[in-house]
């Protein structure tokens, strides 16, 4: 291990100077909650997207997540769908409403959720399904949306990490389905720190959704402070949750959202010479989008082959000692302890995300990567698996 050699870590915001800039000028603007930036903010994702959405900031997309099953009625009794193969997030908002998630295996080659499986754990208690597009490859919506409709279910698209993907030609989030949930977290493809972006194409869900964003109070925080009608007249309609988005945070995300499109070619760049880099190595590249379709690239996943000489965490560790940070996405829900003991998971129920997540392994990929950040990476993972 060479100490003086410079540690490359997994992910690293890609942040400029006028993001910088925005984000100063918001916060001398006075504006230090919910305000004109985040309004603005809205109204160019929702222009990003199309379809003619409403978009919502929140602070997270786990709020996110949270107002859109609320907003669509899911509560105690009620069941909805998610892959195993997925962050807590997904799950865990289904609980905060006291209904149950019931889990479901991935297809083995994109990892997304096996809409087969899912199609059999169907009940007359299921209200929701809850695709996670992974990694950035968009689950497609010519095979979601006909098993939704066929069951009356609706469907919240967790693209936590699907910007700026596209599906047979139209972008995630723009209305195709009740709801879509994008994260702005610090690794994600654009960036506000901490914040997330509803979508959704029925206004009388967005009005929920806004209403309780802020305490289920009546009027917008932003319309009570700009409005000529004095701020003190509202009224609280139901009890909502503290999630809105800050004006710096937004300020941020606007000048990212504008650096979106350039940001993505950068890391599809990236997993192009990956690509190329490691296809004659042991081990299963990243399924890509079909034609007509995008991929985000948000991660690049690659699965060690049985002729692997070194196993997953083996080659992790290597991987530091050459300098090069690297994850595991994810580890499967069934095999952590809460909802393996609430729900009596079994691994063998769940036999393909059983048998990936021991040999998957995030690379780094972020737009400011340089070729000889890249170069590091090709470097260290063909000396490990070699």
């Amino acid at each position: 291990m060479n100490l003086a050699d410079p540690f490359l870590p997994f992910a690293r915001p890609d942040i400029t100077e006028e993001e910088i800039s925005a984000t100063t000028d918001a916060i001398r603007s006075g504006w230090l909650t919910t305000g004109p930036s985040a309004a603005a903010f809205e109204r160019d994702f929702a222009e990003f997207v199309g379809g003619g959405v409403s978009a919502i900031a929140v602070n997270s997309a786990t709020a996110g997540l949270h107002l859109a099953l609320e907003a669509l009625g899911v509560g105690p009794g009620d069941e909805v769908i998610v892959p195993t193969w997925t962050f807590t997030a997904t799950a865990e908002v289904v609980r905060y409403l006291g209904a149950d998630p019931v889990f479901v295996d991935v297809d083995p080659h994109t990892l997304n959720i096996d809409l087969s499986a899912a199609t059999a754990t169907i009940s007359d208690r299921t209200a929701a399904i809850m695709p996670v597009h992974f990694a950035g490859l968009p689950v497609s919506n010519r095979s979601l949306r006909p098993l939704a409709e066929q069951h009356g279910l609706r469907v919240v698209e967790d693209a936590a990490h699907a910007l700026p993907a596209e599906d047979d030609g139209a972008h995630v989030g723009s209305g195709r389905n009740e709801a879509a949930v994008f994260s702005f977290y610090a690794t994600k493809t654009i960036t506000t720190g901490e914040g997330g972006m509803v979508t959704v194409s029925e206004e009388v869900l967005a009005s929920r959704i806004r209403t309780m964003r802020l305490h289920g109070i009546s009027r917008d925080v932003f319309d009570r402070y700009q409005s000529a009608t004095p701020s003190w007249d509202y009224d609280v309609v139901a009890p909502g949750f503290k999630y809105n988005l800050t004006d710096p945070a937004a300020a941020m995300g606007r000048v990212q959202l504008s650096r979106a499109w350039s940001m993505g070619e950068a890391r599809a760049d990236i997993a192009s010479r990956y690509d190329d880099a490691f296809a004659d190595l042991p081990l299963t590249l990243p399924a890509h989008a079909p034609v007509g379709s995008r991929h985000a690239w948000h991660l690049y996943v690659i699965r060690l082959g049985e002729d692997s000489p070194v196993t997953r965490d083996e080659f992790i560790r290597r991987m530091s000692q050459r300098r090069v940070g690297t994850s595991v996405h994810f580890i499967p829900l069934h095999m952590q302890t809460y909802w393996r003991d609430r729900y009596e998971l079994a691994a063998k129920d769940f036999p393909v995300a059983t048998a990936e997540f021991s040999r998957a392994v995030s690379l780094p990929i972020f737009s400011s990567m340089t070729s000889v950040d890249v170069e590091k990476v090709v470097d260290a993972v063909r000396s490990v698996l070699r």
